[in-house]
Protein backbone atom coordinates (compact mmCIF):
# COMPACT_ATOMS: atom_id res chain seq x y z
CA UNK A 1 0.00 0.00 0.00
CA UNK A 2 1.74 3.56 -0.92
CA UNK A 3 1.32 6.68 1.26
CA UNK A 4 -1.48 9.33 0.95
CA UNK A 5 0.23 12.41 0.21
CA UNK A 6 -0.70 16.45 0.34
CA UNK A 7 -0.96 17.81 -3.15
CA UNK A 8 1.94 20.32 -3.05
CA UNK A 9 1.53 24.11 -2.11
CA UNK A 10 -2.29 23.75 -0.96
CA UNK A 11 -1.72 26.03 1.86
CA UNK A 12 -0.21 28.62 -0.57
CA UNK A 13 0.62 31.15 2.31
CA UNK A 14 1.50 29.73 5.37
CA UNK A 15 5.35 29.84 6.06
CA UNK A 16 6.68 27.20 8.41
CA UNK A 17 10.21 26.79 9.29
CA UNK A 18 11.70 22.84 11.15
CA UNK A 19 14.04 23.76 14.12
CA UNK A 20 16.32 20.56 14.27
CA UNK A 21 16.58 17.99 11.03
CA UNK A 22 18.07 15.18 12.69
CA UNK A 23 15.86 12.02 13.58
CA UNK A 24 12.33 12.71 13.34
CA UNK A 25 12.80 16.25 12.24
CA UNK A 26 13.35 14.59 8.75
CA UNK A 27 9.99 13.77 8.28
CA UNK A 28 8.31 17.33 9.25
CA UNK A 29 10.56 18.65 6.60
CA UNK A 30 9.19 16.08 3.98
CA UNK A 31 5.76 16.23 5.01
CA UNK A 32 5.75 19.91 5.36
CA UNK A 33 7.32 20.53 1.49
CA UNK A 34 5.07 18.26 0.13
CA UNK A 35 2.50 20.33 1.97
CA UNK A 36 4.23 23.33 0.15
CA UNK A 37 4.31 25.37 3.71
CA UNK A 38 7.89 24.81 4.14
CA UNK A 39 9.73 28.30 4.33
CA UNK A 40 13.14 27.05 5.90
CA UNK A 41 15.24 24.65 8.06
CA UNK A 42 17.75 24.93 11.40
CA UNK A 43 20.07 23.01 13.06
CA UNK A 44 22.95 23.44 15.10
CA UNK A 45 25.02 21.43 12.60
CA UNK A 46 25.17 23.90 9.56
CA UNK A 47 26.22 20.77 7.25
CA UNK A 48 23.02 18.65 8.15
CA UNK A 49 21.03 21.58 7.61
CA UNK A 50 22.65 22.68 4.15
CA UNK A 51 22.01 19.16 3.38
CA UNK A 52 18.21 18.82 4.18
CA UNK A 53 18.39 22.16 2.68
CA UNK A 54 19.29 21.25 -0.66
CA UNK A 55 17.30 18.20 -0.79
CA UNK A 56 14.31 19.94 -0.62
CA UNK A 57 15.47 23.42 -1.99
CA UNK A 58 14.79 25.74 1.26
CA UNK A 59 17.02 27.85 3.23
CA UNK A 60 18.89 26.88 5.83
CA UNK A 61 20.46 28.36 9.47
CA UNK A 62 22.62 26.95 12.20
CA UNK A 63 21.39 29.18 14.44
CA UNK A 64 18.18 29.80 15.88
CA UNK A 65 18.80 33.98 16.64
CA UNK A 66 20.03 33.75 12.35
CA UNK A 67 16.76 32.31 11.62
CA UNK A 68 14.19 34.64 13.57
CA UNK A 69 16.34 37.38 12.44
CA UNK A 70 16.51 36.77 8.70
CA UNK A 71 12.80 35.24 8.48
CA UNK A 72 10.22 37.41 9.39
CA UNK A 73 7.06 36.24 8.01
CA UNK A 74 7.12 32.77 9.67
CA UNK A 75 3.66 31.34 10.99
CA UNK A 76 4.90 28.56 12.82
CA UNK A 77 7.65 26.46 13.51
CA UNK A 78 7.79 22.98 14.72
CA UNK A 79 10.85 22.25 17.40
CA UNK A 80 12.33 19.26 16.86
CA UNK A 81 14.98 19.38 18.93
CA UNK A 82 16.60 17.40 21.93
CA UNK A 83 13.89 17.23 24.73
CA UNK A 84 15.77 18.76 27.31
CA UNK A 85 16.18 21.91 24.94
CA UNK A 86 12.51 22.58 23.75
CA UNK A 87 11.75 25.07 26.68
CA UNK A 88 14.56 27.78 25.50
CA UNK A 89 13.58 27.08 21.79
CA UNK A 90 9.81 27.54 22.25
CA UNK A 91 10.57 30.39 24.36
CA UNK A 92 12.19 31.85 21.70
CA UNK A 93 9.87 30.62 19.03
CA UNK A 94 7.02 32.38 20.87
CA UNK A 95 8.75 35.52 21.48
CA UNK A 96 8.99 36.17 17.90
CA UNK A 97 5.43 35.42 17.45
CA UNK A 98 5.05 31.78 15.94
CA UNK A 99 2.61 29.33 16.75
CA UNK A 100 4.46 26.40 17.97
CA UNK A 101 4.27 22.23 17.67
CA UNK A 102 7.01 20.94 20.04
CA UNK A 103 8.19 17.00 18.61
CA UNK A 104 6.30 14.98 21.92
CA UNK A 105 7.52 15.09 24.70
CA UNK A 106 6.64 18.73 25.22
CA UNK A 107 9.38 18.85 27.85
CA UNK A 108 10.84 16.26 30.53
CA UNK A 109 9.59 18.56 33.42
CA UNK A 110 5.64 19.04 33.74
CA UNK A 111 6.92 22.90 35.45
CA UNK A 112 8.29 23.54 32.11
CA UNK A 113 5.20 22.25 29.92
CA UNK A 114 3.37 24.88 32.34
CA UNK A 115 5.51 27.35 31.11
CA UNK A 116 5.74 26.93 28.06
CA UNK A 117 1.84 27.05 28.28
CA UNK A 118 1.90 30.11 29.59
CA UNK A 119 4.21 31.86 27.46
CA UNK A 120 1.99 30.43 24.93
CA UNK A 121 -1.60 31.92 26.08
CA UNK A 122 0.06 34.92 26.70
CA UNK A 123 1.36 35.68 23.64
CA UNK A 124 -1.85 34.07 22.04
CA UNK A 125 0.00 31.93 20.18
CA UNK A 126 -0.81 28.01 19.33
CA UNK A 127 1.43 25.83 21.73
CA UNK A 128 0.87 21.97 20.40
CA UNK A 129 2.59 19.06 20.59
CA UNK A 130 3.18 15.73 18.40
CA UNK A 131 1.34 13.04 19.84
CA UNK A 132 1.49 11.97 16.15
CA UNK A 133 -0.63 8.46 17.36
CA UNK A 134 -3.92 10.37 18.29
CA UNK A 135 -4.20 10.47 13.97
CA UNK A 136 -2.96 6.83 13.33
CA UNK A 137 -6.18 5.73 11.11
CA UNK A 138 -5.94 2.18 13.44
CA UNK A 139 -6.42 4.57 16.89
CA UNK A 140 -9.36 6.51 15.47
CA UNK A 141 -11.29 3.20 14.71
CA UNK A 142 -10.81 2.26 18.10
CA UNK A 143 -12.10 5.67 19.41
CA UNK A 144 -15.07 5.30 17.70
CA UNK A 145 -15.87 1.90 18.71
CA UNK A 146 -15.62 3.37 21.95
CA UNK A 147 -17.47 6.44 22.07
CA UNK A 148 -20.07 4.24 20.36
CA UNK A 149 -19.86 1.40 22.51
CA UNK A 150 -20.25 -1.44 19.60
CA UNK A 151 -18.81 -3.59 21.99
CA UNK A 152 -19.81 -2.18 25.89
CA UNK A 153 -17.51 0.03 27.82
CA UNK A 154 -13.78 -0.44 27.61
CA UNK A 155 -12.08 -2.20 30.62
CA UNK A 156 -8.63 -2.10 29.56
CA UNK A 157 -5.91 -1.84 27.47
CA UNK A 158 -2.43 -3.05 26.79
CA UNK A 159 0.07 -1.50 24.51
CA UNK A 160 3.71 -2.91 23.55
CA UNK A 161 6.25 -0.81 21.76
CA UNK A 162 9.51 -2.58 21.10
CA UNK A 163 12.67 -2.58 19.17
CA UNK A 164 16.70 -1.05 18.95
CA UNK A 165 17.45 2.06 20.17
CA UNK A 166 17.27 4.87 17.76
CA UNK A 167 20.42 6.23 17.84
CA UNK A 168 19.36 9.86 17.66
CA UNK A 169 18.47 9.75 21.30
CA UNK A 170 20.65 11.25 23.93
CA UNK A 171 18.83 12.63 26.59
CA UNK A 172 16.33 10.63 27.52
CA UNK A 173 15.38 7.03 27.91
CA UNK A 174 12.33 4.74 26.74
CA UNK A 175 9.76 6.10 28.62
CA UNK A 176 10.43 9.64 28.04
CA UNK A 177 10.94 8.73 24.08
CA UNK A 178 8.91 5.88 23.48
CA UNK A 179 6.09 5.26 26.29
CA UNK A 180 5.24 8.81 25.97
CA UNK A 181 2.93 7.69 22.84
CA UNK A 182 0.79 4.92 24.77
CA UNK A 183 0.46 7.13 27.78
CA UNK A 184 -1.33 9.97 25.51
CA UNK A 185 -3.00 7.43 23.65
CA UNK A 186 -4.75 5.29 26.79
CA UNK A 187 -5.62 8.80 28.56
CA UNK A 188 -7.07 9.89 24.73
CA UNK A 189 -9.05 6.66 24.69
CA UNK A 190 -9.91 6.33 28.06
CA UNK A 191 -11.35 10.62 27.89
CA UNK A 192 -9.86 11.05 31.40
CA UNK A 193 -6.55 11.46 32.90
CA UNK A 194 -4.75 8.24 35.00
CA UNK A 195 -5.52 8.27 38.56
CA UNK A 196 -2.27 6.21 39.37
CA UNK A 197 0.74 4.91 38.00
CA UNK A 198 2.84 2.39 38.82
CA UNK A 199 6.25 0.95 37.06
CA UNK A 200 9.20 -0.84 36.95
CA UNK A 201 11.81 0.18 34.90
CA UNK A 202 15.56 -0.70 34.38
CA UNK A 203 18.55 0.17 32.58
CA UNK A 204 21.03 -2.96 30.53
CA UNK A 205 22.67 -1.36 27.41
CA UNK A 206 22.22 2.68 27.87
CA UNK A 207 22.65 5.44 30.21
CA UNK A 208 19.14 5.85 30.90
CA UNK A 209 16.53 3.26 31.40
CA UNK A 210 16.08 0.85 28.34
CA UNK A 211 13.06 -1.17 29.53
CA UNK A 212 9.75 -0.42 31.40
CA UNK A 213 6.30 -1.50 32.06
CA UNK A 214 3.68 1.05 33.79
CA UNK A 215 0.39 0.62 34.79
CA UNK A 216 -2.29 3.08 34.44
CA UNK A 217 -4.78 3.24 37.32
CA UNK A 218 -8.11 4.69 35.71
CA UNK A 219 -11.42 5.42 37.06
CA UNK A 220 -14.27 2.88 37.40
CA UNK A 221 -10.97 0.23 38.07
CA UNK A 222 -10.57 0.54 34.47
CA UNK A 223 -6.58 -0.17 33.76
CA UNK A 224 -4.15 0.35 31.12
CA UNK A 225 -0.80 -1.36 30.66
CA UNK A 226 2.11 0.14 29.03
CA UNK A 227 5.57 -2.23 27.94
CA UNK A 228 8.54 -0.82 26.27
CA UNK A 229 11.79 -1.50 25.31
CA UNK A 230 14.88 -0.51 23.37
CA UNK A 231 16.10 -4.19 23.53
CA UNK A 232 13.82 -6.24 21.26
CA UNK A 233 15.61 -6.58 17.63
CA UNK A 234 12.08 -6.64 15.64
CA UNK A 235 9.93 -3.76 16.08
CA UNK A 236 6.54 -3.64 17.42
CA UNK A 237 3.94 -1.94 17.80
CA UNK A 238 0.95 -3.02 18.94
CA UNK A 239 -2.71 -2.51 21.04
CA UNK A 240 -5.10 -4.94 22.58
CA UNK A 241 -8.43 -3.15 24.18
CA UNK A 242 -10.75 -5.47 25.86
CA UNK A 243 -14.62 -4.07 26.41
CA UNK A 244 -17.20 -6.21 28.22
CA UNK A 245 -18.43 -7.27 24.72
CA UNK A 246 -15.47 -8.01 22.68
CA UNK A 247 -12.01 -7.18 22.27
CA UNK A 248 -10.24 -5.04 19.65
CA UNK A 249 -6.63 -5.80 18.82
CA UNK A 250 -4.47 -3.18 16.59
CA UNK A 251 -1.20 -2.70 15.04
CA UNK A 252 0.29 0.99 14.17
CA UNK A 253 2.32 0.13 12.07
CA UNK A 254 0.09 -1.48 9.40
CA UNK A 255 -3.28 0.31 10.71
CA UNK A 256 -4.77 -2.69 10.73
CA UNK A 257 -7.72 -4.23 13.70
CA UNK A 258 -9.22 -7.09 14.72
CA UNK A 259 -12.20 -7.63 16.70
CA UNK A 260 -13.24 -10.60 18.06
CA UNK A 261 -16.74 -10.83 20.08
CA UNK A 262 -18.88 -13.66 20.94
CA UNK A 263 -20.19 -14.43 17.27
CA UNK A 264 -17.51 -13.77 14.88
CA UNK A 265 -14.02 -12.15 14.09
CA UNK A 266 -14.02 -8.98 11.78
CA UNK A 267 -11.07 -7.32 10.06
CA UNK A 268 -12.56 -4.06 8.83
CA UNK A 269 -10.92 -3.33 5.34
CA UNK A 270 -9.07 -0.22 5.02
CA UNK A 271 -9.44 1.22 1.73
CA UNK A 272 -6.33 3.34 2.09
CA UNK A 273 -2.90 3.81 3.69
CA UNK A 274 -2.98 7.25 5.54
CA UNK A 275 0.61 8.84 7.01
CA UNK A 276 -0.47 9.47 10.51
CA UNK A 277 2.48 12.39 10.25
CA UNK A 278 0.59 14.22 7.32
CA UNK A 279 -2.73 13.68 8.85
CA UNK A 280 -1.51 15.48 12.03
CA UNK A 281 0.99 18.09 10.20
CA UNK A 282 -2.36 19.05 8.41
CA UNK A 283 -4.42 19.63 11.38
CA UNK A 284 -1.52 21.82 13.13
CA UNK A 285 -2.05 24.07 9.71
CA UNK A 286 -5.84 23.74 10.26
CA UNK A 287 -5.65 25.54 13.59
CA UNK A 288 -3.58 27.72 12.35
CA UNK A 289 -5.55 28.55 9.10
CA UNK A 290 -8.54 29.31 11.85
CA UNK A 291 -10.58 26.02 10.00
CA UNK A 292 -10.20 23.89 13.76
CA UNK A 293 -10.53 26.00 17.43
CA UNK A 294 -7.93 23.98 19.06
CA UNK A 295 -5.13 21.52 17.89
CA UNK A 296 -6.06 17.66 18.45
CA UNK A 297 -3.37 17.83 21.49
CA UNK A 298 -3.53 20.54 24.01
CA UNK A 299 -0.67 21.98 25.98
CA UNK A 300 -1.98 20.82 28.91
CA UNK A 301 -3.08 17.08 27.73
CA UNK A 302 1.00 17.41 26.40
CA UNK A 303 1.43 18.60 30.07
CA UNK A 304 -0.65 15.63 31.53
CA UNK A 305 1.68 13.21 29.97
CA UNK A 306 4.57 14.56 30.91
CA UNK A 307 3.07 14.42 34.61
CA UNK A 308 2.62 10.64 34.36
CA UNK A 309 5.88 9.97 32.66
CA UNK A 310 7.37 11.63 35.92
CA UNK A 311 4.94 9.52 37.70
CA UNK A 312 6.87 6.66 36.30
CA UNK A 313 9.84 6.97 36.66
CA UNK A 314 9.23 7.93 40.30
CA UNK A 315 7.42 4.68 40.90
CA UNK A 316 10.23 2.64 39.61
CA UNK A 317 13.17 4.56 41.80
CA UNK A 318 10.30 4.20 45.30
CA UNK A 319 8.95 0.86 44.05
CA UNK A 320 5.49 2.35 44.96
CA UNK A 321 2.17 3.68 43.44
CA UNK A 322 1.92 7.57 42.23
CA UNK A 323 -1.46 9.06 42.74
CA UNK A 324 -2.45 12.03 40.84
CA UNK A 325 -4.95 14.79 40.03
CA UNK A 326 -4.62 15.27 36.59
CA UNK A 327 -6.31 18.69 35.38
Amino acid sequence: MANTHVVTNKNVGIKIAVIGVGGWGKNHVRVLHNMGVLEAVCDLSADRAKEIAKKYDTKFYSSIKDLFSNERGLNACLVCTPTKSHLSVVREAIQNGCHVFVEKPLSFSSIECEEMTDLSKRAKVILTCGYVERFNPAVQDLKKIIQKQTYGDLLMIEFHRENRMPLHIKDVGVIYDTSVHDIDTAMFLFGKGAKMVFARAGKKFHLFEDFATIMLGFEDQKVAIIASNWVTPKKVRTFSAVCTEGTVNGDFITQEIRIDHADATIIPRRQQFQEPLVLELQSFIEVIEGKRKQPVVTSEEATNVTKVAEAALLSSETGSPIYLELK
